[in-house]
């Protein structure tokens, strides 16, 4: 009867059949084994306490009783053995000391006697305690001590695979690096997250934008560090079981929501603020930066998966528009990335099947009509012939990986180009070159450049590399500086283009070393006499004739705006006053117009280099030298 016994559990723990189940099966079947008793099962945690876990004909109350009940020398039958290790026998449990503590009120006015053994593991470990509740005020007999001697046994083999089976799944859901939950934990839990509810809970997903460079630059124990270091802060914001590490340096953050947006906003600005504080990462003190997006659920939300995808959309715009910050998700965001991925997909296409190719807008003196430069501007030739200009695929340019890609195709055609003119007898003074914050996160920019030109043998001094406010913005670090310095060194010229319309401008001349400030066309289409763009552009033709910084107005396009630039001082202009954007040869043909013309022309008037003083002169010689050039 007791191989039928083992059987019955045995085959129950093979299948994997719930615990709870199992026990309940082996009480029942051992109760009609042995008349006029009551069995329960309890379990032992970490902290000594009881909790039952099988009683299935004792009163419900009286299992809820003993639930927390610690273990001890005095603690019952259950809660004594546990804590001795040994059977314990009370003949009498309403005057027995050992349950002087013992709330009986529901146990059932038969059952007078309990006998208790410990259940025990392979290692002598108590995991819990199997009792015998007797109606009468006895002890076992010895059939019913080896009924109780297997099913201890059984229930230790049960407890064990119970318990190996709950810690796989604790390390199937749980990232070990940071003790939060991991993917697939996250999979889990949003899986279950109701959506009839709109604005009920949101979610926030978070990527550290240092990690990699942490990585390298300290070594992957500090990038470490970092992670569990961003995993507490987060922890510390947020109830835990609300905290995921997806892997990697991703983060995410279920919010529940008591009042709307804002919740998720706020616990958003939480994060990004907690981040702030330096960590001790093996021995270096660094602090965290990442870009967050969220979303909240919303009536057009069917499923958890729409709000997780429209996070994710709302973390793409993030990183490549406002990295370091936050962007909630809206509608008409989608419309606004799906356009970013055509610019992507047409750029990595044209990339790939070497249709990109450069065309070069003119930079003239004001006082000569003379051209003392050029930049590169990036076209891409469609299938059909049309130049695609660089407005249509811009947007392409936030992503990293293609806008490096196309830096080095750019570097690589205006090399080619500078050789061509220079073997042509061409001197093309100097040539400027954009470049995004994609080129300064590997810190390899000046070398790149230096071995493009190097390999066709020119002047390092006869390039411009022209950096957008928006980059300096993105790179506000010590990579950003070096690099910089590094370009300068090497003789290049670093130009800080659409000059005005950041932030703090004016604090960008203070911290950022260049030679150059282009100004904003938006400023010069806005010129009229004595008003505001008036008065900022001849500011900052002064401040950059102070400050020993060449200055260059963009988007010059009348008459009129070139000679009110002229007047005010600027030397350099740039615009369709004075030609679009050409191709290569169309360039080509332009300088030899140039390079005929000045052989006729006064010394004086001659093309120069951008090292060229600012100075004025008389307006109608520029009419004149525009008169010429065209």
């Amino acid at each position: 009867m007791l191989i039928r016994l083992q059987n019955i559990v045995l085959k129950m723990i093979a299948k994997g059949e719930p615990l709870g189940a199992t026990m309940d099966r082996l009480l029942r079947e051992v109760e009609a084994l042995v008349p006029n008793i009551r069995c329960s099962v309890v379990t032992v945690d970490g902290a000594g306490r009881l909790h039952p876990l099988s009683a299935p004909n004792l009163p419900k109350a009286f299992s809820t009783c003993l639930d927390g009940a610690p273990i001890g020398p005095a603690c019952g039958s259950c809660g004594t053995a546990a804590f001795c290790g040994e059977p314990v026998a009370v003949l009498d449990i309403r005057s027995d000391p050992l349950w002087a503590d013992c709330d009986v009120t529901a146990l059932p006015e038969d059952l007078v006697a309990c006998w208790s053994s410990p259940i025990v593991d392979s290692r002598r470990r108590v995991l819990g305690a199997f009792a015998f509740y007797f109606c009468e005020h006895r002890g076992p007999t010895e059939l019913e001590e080896q009924v109780v001697e297997t099913c201890a046994h059984l229930c230790a083999i049960a407890i064990e695979r119970n318990a190996q089976k709950v810690e796989h799944q604790r390390l199937a859901f749980t990232d070990e690096m940071t003790g939060l939950s991991n993917r697939a934990g996250f999979n889990l839990t949003i899986a279950k997250l109701g959506c009839d509810e709109p604005g009920r809970w949101g979610l926030l997903l978070a990527d550290l934008d240092n990690l990699k460079k942490v990585n390298d630059t300290f070594g992957h124990h500090s990038g470490d560090n970092l992670i569990m270091g961003v995993a507490n802060a987060i922890a510390s914001i947020v109830p835990r079981d609300r905290a995921f590490r997806l892997g990697g340096d991703e983060f995410a953050v279920v919010v529940r929501l008591e009042d709307g947006r804002g919740c998720v906003a706020a616990v958003a600005a939480r994060i990004i603020e907690a981040l702030k504080v330096p960590m001790n990462c093996a021995g270096h003190a660094i602090a965290a930066r990442a870009t967050i997006g969220g979303a909240i659920l919303s009536e057009r939300d069917e499923k958890p998966d729409d709000v997780k995808r429209n996070a994710d959309l709302a973390l793409y715009h993030a990183k490549e528009t406002k990295r370091g910050r936050f962007v909630l998700y809206e509608e008409g965001l989608r419309s606004t990335i799906t356009k970013r991925f055509d610019a992507v997909r047409l750029l990595t296409d044209a990339l790939k099947e070497e249709r990109v190719e450069a065309f070069y807008q003119p930079i003239v003196r004001l006082d000569t009509a003379g051209v003392n430069g050029v930049e590169a501007l990036c076209r891409i030739v469609g299938h059909d012939g049309r130049m695609i200009p660089a407005a249509e695929f811009h947007e392409a340019t936030s992503d990293f990986l293609v806008a490096s890609t196309l830096t080095e195709r750019m570097i690589a055609l205006v090399a080619r180009d500078m050789r061509r003119w220079l073997d042509m007898g061409i001197s093309v003074q100097q040539v400027g070159i954009n470049v995004t914050s994609a080129d300064f996160h590997d810190g390899k920019l000046g070398s790149r450049v230096a071995a493009a030109f190097e390999q066709v043998n020119v002047s390092l001094d006869r390039i411009v590399i022209e950096i957008n406010e928006s980059v300096y913005l993105d790179n506000r670090d010590e990579l950003m500086a070096q690099e910089i310095d590094n370009l300068r060194l090497q003789g290049v010229c670093v130009a800080l283009d659409d000059f005005g319309t950041g932030y703090a401008s004016l604090t960008h001349l203070l911290n950022v070393p260049v030679d150059m400030i282009k100004i904003d066309k938006s400023f010069i289409h806005g010129m009229e006499p004595q008003n505001a763009s008036f008065t900022i552009v001849k500011g900052l033709i002064a401040i950059g004739r102070d400050l020993g910084i060449r200055v260059v107005a963009e988007g010059v396009e009348t008459p009129l705006q070139a000679s009110q630039l002229h007047g005010i001082g600027c030397v350099l202009g740039q615009g369709y006053h004075f030609a679009r954007p050409l191709s290569w040869n169309d360039t080509t043909a332009f300088l030899m117009r140039q390079k005929r013309q000045v052989r006729f022309e006064d010394p004086a008037s001659t093309a120069t280099t951008f090292n060229t003083a600012q100075q004025a002169v008389p307006a109608d010689s520029a009419a004149t030298a525009r008169l010429r050039l065209r």
